[in-house]
């Protein structure tokens, strides 16, 4: 069984299928489509990424990127389209892990098929950020209360995960056990440890809840009036990130009375792009029934984005502002990439066990197949580097008062100028490289500077 699975295996890579994901390098895909971006070549950005999906059967990743790059283009509403289209996917997901955890584990945890070649289901902060960047698009146009839908969604999401992956942890460590794989992430010599042991990376509580996502909800509730909903997600956020001061506050001056005559208004600042994910091939010890033999196997690294410097401050009316961050995308990506190795190390040894023996196998029956499983072992062997590339790395914000009118913001030496016309009010500012993107209640160039008042909070 396990020959003739390998065997198809060799066919299908074999073969001139130029849409199969094995023989796609989303890395140089998405560098050259963020090279684009960089350069404020939104357009050109659109049309690669529309030229390398031409499948009418458009996968997850496609939707999450061209919502971004619409988002960064000022089309709010083609970024919402798009990015409904993503969520929809992922709603099946959430469906299908209720409906049956055990089936879709079991699903996902087949080791015959390398995993660049499964569908792409998104990684946990993927599927989080999602709902919490559909949020921020709603809130740049004040829809304070389509951004609830999102929020309240976002929360239902974490559940859902959480359950999840108890459930996979058990079932990871009884498949080790039976199949007699005791490997490691240490017995990888060669692997970049140290990014995975960061001290960014392992004080995370899990790679998925982010304490920008639950800030972001009780300014949402607080904002509609609702302060009881609004505790907890200050609360949760200041438990994501303890000891920063902006969190610390957001709870304690909740139930202090606001001058109706001013705006509450967050300042959101997106910068840099997700880390890229590459491959590495590392010799790993791996059981036979000839005992252990050193295999050189492919695994996943991270490469942190180095395009755009972090804004550490920002001028509002003359004032400079601090910003707070409340999300590294690279820190997620980092921790989702420490907690999953142990399932890739598991399934990556069983997949070249079953190799070796079948190639072995189809070696004494016929030399010409084994060569062809080796062959196809070859091409299709290597690490999954697909992940959502345009999303932003870090995610920083500053809260203050302004009065109602116009004033004029400033971001690594852009202006920007912002009218402000409710009681809470979200700015968003995004940079990539040297371009700044802005949208809804923020537009570009700016006027000359006011002087008005900005009190920081």
């Amino acid at each position: 069984m396990a020959s003739r699975a390998l065997l198809t295996l060799a066919l299908c890579a074999t073969l001139p299928l130029a849409g199969c994901s094995a023989f796609r390098s989303y890395d140089s895909e998405l560098t050259a489509t963020s090279q684009h971006l960089a350069t404020g070549n939104v357009g050109e950005a659109l049309t690669l990424l529309e030229k390398n999906n031409k499948a009418e059967d458009k996968d997850l990743l496609y939707y999450l990127e061209k919502g971004e790059l619409l988002r960064a283009s000022g089309d709010l509403a083609g970024s919402r389209e798009a990015w409904r289209a993503a969520d929809r996917q992922v709603f099946e997901w959430e469906e299908s892990v209720k409906a049956d955890p055990g089936k879709y584990l079991g699903e996902f945890g087949s080791y015959l098929v390398n995993d660049k070649v499964r569908r792409y289901e998104g990684y946990d902060y993927e599927k989080v950020m999602l709902t919490t960047q559909l949020a921020l698009n709603h809130l740049v146009e004040n829809d304070f209360d389509a951004a609830r839908t999102e929020i309240k969604k976002t929360h239902e999401r974490e559940a859902v995960i959480a359950e999840l992956r108890d459930q996979e942890y058990l079932k990871r460590e009884e498949e080790a056990e039976k199949k007699g794989i005791t490997a490691t992430l240490k017995d990888l010599q060669g692997y970049p440890l140290e990014t995975l042991d960061a001290p960014e990376v392992v004080g995370l509580k899990n790679s998925y809840q982010s304490a920008f996502s639950h800030y972001l909800s009780g300014f949402v509730y607080e904002a509609l009036g609702e302060k009881g909903l609004a505790a907890p997600g200050y609360r949760k956020a200041a438990e994501l990130r303890p000891n920063t001061p902006l969190l610390e506050a957001a709870l304690s001056d909740l139930d202090q009375p606001r001058n109706g005559e001013d705006s509450d208004v967050l300042v959101v600042v997106q910068s840099g792009l997700a880390p890229a994910r590459d491959s590495v091939r590392i010799p790993l010890p791996i059981p036979t029934s000839n005992g252990l033999i050193i295999t050189p196997l492919s695994f996943p690294v991270i490469k942190p984005d180095a395009s755009t410097p972090k804004p550490a401050s920002l001028t509002v009316d003359g004032k400079s502002l601090a910003l707070t961050e409340l999300n590294s995308t690279d820190a997620m990506s980092r921790r989702a990439l420490r907690d999953d190795m142990p399932g890739i190390i598991l399934r990556t040894s069983v997949r070249a066990i079953t190799r070796s023996v079948a190639q072995k196998q189809l070696n004494d029956v016929n030399p010409l197949a084994g060569l062809a499983v080796g062959i196809a072992s070859a091409i299709t062997e290597g690490a999954d580097e697909r992940t959502w590339r345009t999303l932003p790395d870090s995610t920083r914000v500053a809260r203050l008062r302004l009065s109602k009118g116009e004033h004029q913001l400033e971001l690594a030496g852009q202006p920007v100028r912002i009218r402000v016309e409710h009681d809470y009010q979200v700015v968003t500012l995004r940079s990539i490289g040297s371009q700044l993107f802005v949208a809804g209640n923020a537009r570009k160039p700016a006027g000359s500077s006011l002087q008005a008042s900005a009190t920081p909070r």
